[in-house]
């Protein structure tokens, strides 16, 4: 959201009130609070009729330290994000001309007197901070002419402008070539200078500024990261409004952000998803290769042994099926019913694709109770959904006639739901696809009272956490999986999430990836996409393309809109690229899985941006067509009709995993692969893992593992984990040079193979 004009001047319809100086500042053992005013005091006469800003300082944990902005402080109480804050972290000093709070390595200082002079340092370093003009209070008049007033997000009001109002926003300014990432999965560039940033969940496909996972986090090129911990809608303007900057506004008269420090991309991911939640351990079965009826395809048990047979028939090892929106009657989604005129016999079905076909099933659910389904009625009466402030249901028409939303405040409404997920469960069903969550109104009341605006982004939340909890209840630790599309900040504790409707296209399977890198940089730690695009059908080059790339993500599924995706539907060549990249991926589940489970520990994403992997490499800071899966395979996707693709490779000495051939790196290289390759290196000094079995994910990796050393020139150390899927994990200590190279692991064998 805008509200200058150029640098001098205001944007017609604003006022604003800036922190002009540190009046005076209140030091306890734990906190600094600061009286901010609005203009200089230089008389007494000064201190009336003025506002003035509150901020105070506080480290809720170590190495980070939470600013809070407000104006009137007799207002409701917000709420924001549920995190994680330990203790009071902080130290407190004063010196000379102000004082400091210091939370690990990081310090905050704040000088006496004008101008206002904010800072955060990284031991010696000076991060960022707020200087004159960056602390606002600021109101917007009634709109009078559209072209004049700041321009918000379609969505979050119905004229497409900001509302008028109070509003209060924060600068941190930017270093010379400071580079800025996050803020949830989008799909323009990677990095995120330049951009006006609307936090506000939206159905709107891949190819739009709109974003299925809003996440008002960001972190930078410097080594730290910044919360806005505000669910409601925020605003960003990313070096934008302010080139020097990186601003955030919210609604209202209060702001809270925390300064998370670093001093690398994962330890920032690491502190962060410590606050607000860790990803999930999430089944070694659910890394295999999911197939999808697709949305709008007519099908029926003897269709879905078609494509599960199919697939066996041609050596392509599946792990998963999964069911979408018509395993239930039309004008019913969602009354978790089988429509008995296809699926006669649920539960035998179930069960023979279980036992006699050995797979997974998934199954598509939404939050929207259509006036149809035999629960609305139910829902309705016993005030399970949303209602307006007249107290009568909100009902729309858009997706399915007439539905309701769930109202997940309402505890009694969320064992309603989870109630009949149960039963569905007990069905057969072993994952839940949750798709929606976005088109939440904001002119209703909850029933906890929370304001609708907050709301908004922080539904899915309410949501995914309520079907994840049911399936791991049911179906114990470890093996709750989600494929969900929807979430906001700690929405990573419930994965998976796949990146939305996409087309099917070269240019959109970009936009995918630079989603995915983005979603990995806001602490999300598995992720997956429509293999092929989802809208449209994919000629057989995109569809070969696309399966390489996404059997070479953490999680991999065929799915699509009004086609089926199953690979002889497009040429014999798409079977053979499908099972060399499925089975590629199973032996690669040592490594994967164990990737998996350090996400777990520390929010690291599996598919990471190169950032991670080389911070102090210039070169990598706006690459968003390649990424690193794990610490040491690189991936360049294909993107192009003919084959060709420009792939990067930092210092060291890559080696190609499919074909052994070394290549010297910090530079740019140019390749052309056919559809049974890509761009796939491992770095020097890895020690790969791999498995003894190419037919399924979930195995013992232990039995017949070998180590593939890529020692270069020098000598090999190295520790490797190894973690099993039933939770063991084995730590093997690799030493020497050359071809010589010894392995040690208390009571593990595995084999050596030196590349």
């Amino acid at each position: 959201m805008k509200f200058t004009d150029g640098f001098w001047a205001l944007r017609p319809g604003v006022t604003a009130a800036y922190a002009r100086e540190a009046y005076d500042v209140a030091a306890d053992d734990d906190r600094l609070v600061i009286t901010a005013p609005t203009r200089p005091i230089r008389s007494r006469g000064n201190v009336l009729n003025l506002p003035v800003l509150t901020v105070t300082l506080t480290a809720p944990a170590e190495g980070v330290i939470k600013v809070r902005v407000e104006h009137h402080t007799g207002g409701r109480p917000r709420r924001g994000f549920e995190l994680d804050e330990p203790a009071d972290a902080g130290r407190v000093a004063t010196t000379a001309d102000g004082a400091s709070l210091t939370s690990g390595a990081l310090r905050a200082e704040i000088r006496d007197g004008e101008p206002w002079d904010l800072s955060f340092w990284h031991e010696g370093t000076r991060l960022t901070g707020s200087g004159p003009k960056s602390i606002g209070y600021l109101t917007l008049a009634e709109h009078s002419t559209v072209s004049a007033e700041p321009a918000g997000l379609t969505g979050v009001t119905s004229t497409g402008l900001a509302a008028p109002g109070a509003y209060l926003h924060g600068q941190l300014d930017l270093a010379v070539g400071e580079t800025v990432y996050g803020l949830g999965e989008r799909f323009g560039p990677l990095v995120k200078n330049g951009q006006t940033v609307d936090i506000w969940n939206a159905d709107g496909g891949t190819s739009s500024e709109m974003a299925y996972k809003n996440v008002p986090f960001y972190l930078t090129s410097r080594g730290y990261g910044v919360l806005v911990n505000h669910p409601e809608h925020v605003s960003f303007e990313v070096g934008s409004e302010s080139v020097e900057r990186v601003q955030f506004s919210v609604p209202g008269e209060a702001l809270e952000y925390l300064v998370i420090d670093g001093p690398t991309p994962k330890e920032v991911i690491d502190r962060y998803t410590r606050m607000t939640g860790r990803p999930a351990a999430v089944p070694a079965w659910s890394y295999g290769l999911w197939l999808s009826t697709s949305f709008t395809t007519d099908y029926d048990e003897a269709t879905v042994n078609a494509f599960v047979d199919g697939m066996r028939e041609r050596g392509i090892p599946l792990s998963v099926f999964h069911f979408d929106c018509f395993w239930m009657r039309e004008f019913s989604w969602t009354d978790l019913e089988w429509d008995a005129r296809v699926f006669p016999d649920p539960e035998g079905m179930l069960k023979r694709l279980h036992e006699e076909r050995d797979l997974r099933v998934c199954a598509w659910v939404n939050p929207y109770i259509a006036q149809r389904s035999g629960l609305f009625a139910e829902a309705a009466e016993q005030g399970y959904l949303v209602r307006r402030p007249d107290g009568s249901v909100w009902q729309w028409d858009m997706w399915v006639a007439g539905m309701g939303l769930v109202d997940f405040t309402n505890p009694e409404a969320v064992r309603w739901f989870q109630d009949r997920l149960r039963r569905l469960l007990a069905q057969g069903v072993d994952a839940l696809k949750t798709d929606f969550g976005e088109r939440i109104p904001t002119d209703v009341v909850w029933h906890d009272g929370t304001d609708p605006r907050v709301m908004h982004n922080l539904y899915t939340q309410l949501y995914n956490r309520a079907v994840f909890e049911v399936l791991r209840e049911v179906k114990g630790e470890g093996e709750a999986v989600l494929f969900a599309r929807s979430a906001t900040a700690g929405g990573q504790q419930f994965p998976v999430h796949w990146g939305g409707d996409n087309t099917s296209t070269f240019a959109s399977m970009a936009e995918t990836l630079r989603g995915g890198l983005s979603l990995a940089a806001s602490g999300f730690g598995y992720w997956s996409h429509d293999i092929g695009g989802f809208e449209g059908t994919p000629d057989p080059a995109v569809y070969k393309r696309w399966t390489a790339f996404g059997l070479l993500s953490s999680h991999s599924r065929l799915h699509g809109s009004d086609s089926y995706r199953v690979p002889w539907a497009f040429d014999d060549e798409a079977v053979a690229v499908t099972r060399q990249f499925a089975r590629l991926k199973n032996s690669l589940m040592p490594y994967l899985y164990s990737v998996g489970a350090d996400a777990a520990r520390t929010g690291v994403s599996v598919a990471r941006p190169m950032l991670f992997e080389f911070p102090d490499d210039p070169a990598v800071t706006h690459l968003d067509r390649q990424y690193m899966l794990g610490p040491d395979l690189l991936v360049a996707p294909v993107m192009s009709a003919d084959g060709t693709v420009d792939v990067y490779l930092p210092a060291g000495t890559w080696t190609h995993l499919l074909t052994g051939d070394k290549v010297t790196g910090q530079r740019w290289v140019r390749e052309t692969h056919g559809f049974d390759s890509l761009p796939l290196y491992v770095r020097e000094g890895a020690v790969l893992p791999r498995g003894a079995r190419e037919d399924r994910p979930d195995y013992d990796y232990l039995d017949g593992l070998t180590l593939e050393v890529y020692a270069g020139d020098g000598e090999t150390r190295a520790e490797v984990d190894v973690v099993n899927p039933d939770g063991l994990r084995v730590t093997f200590e690799v030493s020497g040079s050359g071809q010589q190279v010894a392995i040690a692991a208390t009571g593990r064998t595995a084999r050596v193979r030196v590349r």
